[in-house]
């Protein structure tokens, strides 16, 4: 028996054209800016300095980190406040790693120990400073770091069935809790200024524009690699039985899915999506500190998503991007002052006029007008039975 197109379900690939233009972009994007920045003259109107290869590049760290909302948030219905924290640790990491590169090049010039413990006359290296002269381990540390703090507040939170605000609130007091931790001199991780005057990465000199250039296409490759990731993940039956717990999480523990072992997998999975994220973000802005716990910058995430569109991943991506070349363009001039603000009615009127964000909106509008073109056309008048 055949079946009509009209019945048929749509089953996307699993890119689908979203994902397909959006790796095409990604594409174009890692070529275009270091042909328009090494093959441009600098007084062309088309020449990208250097400075905006970081400022992209972090950008692009933004909508990983974004994304690992997103797998969480719009899939799993996993409001977390504390996202911030993984990207701090994954930051950390590498900035442990960059700090013992510079060895008799800091100020004080000693071998081993960074400048801040100089300074506060630290003897010798803490133990859990121990391996970060080595990049393989620092880069395990990255992954190590958040995935292990996912895994071990999300199996106590999850196994609780602690969910919706009492969730948000725990994971927003966790990021909090360890900003202070960060803020002491003496938990060896530079205090209140944190780890900063950074001079190579795997050898090659952090500032020089050969580097940027490097570390921007990661970037972007980290971003194209993260979204395939969770896109395969949310189109499997991993990610099926993820929507289900988000949409009704006692039906499925009725139905015999043991809910808290697939939350807490996508949680430590976009904890170190986080940590990846942060990790490239801080050799292109050249410091990390413990204002990156701030509860505040956890909370900016979910407007980023929320702008963009909640459980579609690339609008994710894209909201972090667009709220942050905002951010950039809005703080530098005479309405600096008023960017929380406006960040704040960004969140309310989308929120009232925009509530499935810019891409879910376009998904809504293009699915409905999909389901208008499969209705066959009514004829002008309906013949009558003959008498």
């Amino acid at each position: 028996m055949s079946t009509s197109p009209m019945n048929m379900t749509r089953q996307p690939a699993l890119l689908g054209t979203s994902g397909i233009i959006f790796l095409a972009v990604l594409v174009a994007v890692s070529v275009l800016v270091p042909v328009l920045n090494l093959a441009v003259a600098p007084d062309s109107a088309v020449h990208v300095p250097t400075y905006v290869v970081s400022l992209l590049g972090k950008y692009l760290t933004y909508a990983l980190l974004a994304l690992s909302v997103d797998l969480i948030w719009g899939y799993v219905g996993i409001l977390s406040l504390g996202q911030g924290a993984f990207f701090a640790l994954g930051g950390y990491a590498m900035g442990m790693y960059l700090m013992r590169q510079i060895g008799t090049r800091g100020v004080y010039g000693d071998p081993v120990l960074p400048d801040f413990m100089v300074f506060l006359n630290w003897k010798e290296l803490p133990w859990f400073w121990y391996g970060f002269d080595m990049f393989p381990f620092a880069a395990l540390m990255v992954l190590l770091a958040p995935g292990l703090l996912a895994l071990v507040f999300g199996w106590f939170a999850f196994r609780s069935r602690v969910t919706g605000v009492y969730l948000s609130i725990i994971t927003q007091a966790m990021t909090f809790a360890l900003l202070l931790a960060f803020f002491r001199n003496d938990m060896g991780f530079g205090g209140n200024n944190g780890l900063t005057d950074f001079k190579d990465i795997l050898g090659f000199n952090i500032q020089a524009d050969g580097t940027r250039l490097v570390l921007f296409v990661l970037s972007a490759l980290a971003l194209a690699l993260g979204y395939v990731l969770c896109r395969f993940l949310v189109r499997s039956h991993f990610g099926k039985v993820l929507v289900a717990i988000r949409d009704a999480e006692t039906r499925v523990r009725f139905t015999g899915y043991r809910a808290e072992n697939y939350k807490l997998v996508a949680f430590v999975v976009s904890a170190m999506l986080a940590g990846i994220a942060g990790a490239l973000y801080v050799p292109q802005v050249g410091i990390i500190n413990p204002s990156e716990f701030s509860p505040a910058n956890s909370i900016e995430i979910i407007v980023w998503v929320a702008v963009g569109g909640r459980g579609t991943l690339v609008g994710a991506a894209l909201g972090a991007v667009l709220v942050n070349y905002a951010k950039t363009y809005f703080t530098s001039g005479i309405l600096a002052p008023y960017w929380l603000f406006m960040l704040g009615g960004l969140f309310v009127a989308v929120t009232l006029f925009l509530p499935k964000g810019i891409v879910g909106t376009f998904y809504e509008w293009r699915e409905k007008r999909r389901q208008h073109d499969d209705i066959p056309d009514e004829p002008l008048a309906t013949p009558r039975p003959a008498e």
